[in-house]
Order: structure tokens, then C-alpha cells, then sequence
């Protein structure tokens, strides 16, 4: 995670950074309280005229919220059993980001990818015949 916020912050100013910060926090704020009205609102249309249930007030609906996300799971943990050290370790040997090796594919299958296809397809075929032959014997 490092890697990553020194590659995309490196070319931005102190300011930048810190005007960065405080519109994030300011977006997560708005959405939260957006949240909050968006479940009171539904909630008080839905819930009494279908289910008989109590109005909401907004404390309520974030309460509700939060407990939702806690129960249901939403929380981003990733639900890992082995500790963070030891999958920090495993990811730089292999990881799903790791672009680097994919440079030199176009030259790889320019040189050498045709070869190796065409005999992918001839073991492919012989496989093929021998199952058919191995049909025709039983």
C-alpha cells in the first residue's frame, strides 16, 4: 500500500495532498449522512405501512445502518484466516498487480508463441485420435 501512495502522490505538493485529505473526509461525511436519510426515508415509507413497524428518526436509521454492516459484513476485511504478516510476504512474490512480466509477451509470441501453439494442437489432435482409436477398440 506504500508503493501505492508514493506512485500516486509524487508529483503533488503538500497542498495538493492535504486538499486530497479534506475532500475525502468531506465526501465520506456527506455520503454517510446521505445514507442515513436515504434509510430513514425508506424506512418510514416502507416498513409501518407493510410490516406495521415504528417510524424511524435519522440517529436511528444510522444506528440501523451500522448494525447492518457489522451483522451483513460490509466492513472490507477480506475475511482472511492467515495474519497479515505472513500474506504481506506472499504478495510480493506473486502478486495480481505485478504487470511487469506481461512486457514481454507481444515479443514472446512474435518469436516463439506460434511454435508452441502449433504443437499444442498436433498434441490437441494425437490425443483426439488416440481416444477415438482407444472407442473404436471396446
Amino acid at each position: 500500500m506504500k508503493i501505492f501512495f508514493t506512485h500516486k502522490f509524487r508529483k503533488r505538493s503538500p497542498l495538493e495532498i492535504v486538499g486530497i485529505i479534506i475532500f475525502g473526509a468531506t465526501a465520506i461525511t456527506g455520503l454517510a449522512i446521505l445514507f442515513g436519510f436515504v434509510i430513514m426515508w425508506l424506512w418510514n415509507w416502507l416498513m409501518p405501512l407493510i410490516f406495521g413497524l415504528p417510524l424511524l428518526n435519522y440517529w436511528q436509521a444510522v444506528g440501523l445502518f451500522i448494525l447492518l454492516k457489522i451483522l451483513i459484513g460490509g466492513c472490507g476485511t477480506g475475511g482472511s484466516s492467515k495474519s497479515s504478516k505472513n500474506s504481506k510476504n506472499e504478495c510480493k512474490d506473486d502478486s495480481k498487480t505485478d504487470f511487469s512480466k506481461w512486457k514481454h509477451y507481444d515479443k514472446f509470441w512474435k518469436e516463439e508463441g506460434d511454435a508452441f501453439f502449433k504443437q499444442f494442437v498436433d498434441k490437441q489432435n494425437s490425443q483426439n485420435e488416440d481416444n477415438s482409436t482407444q472407442s473404436e477398440s471396446h
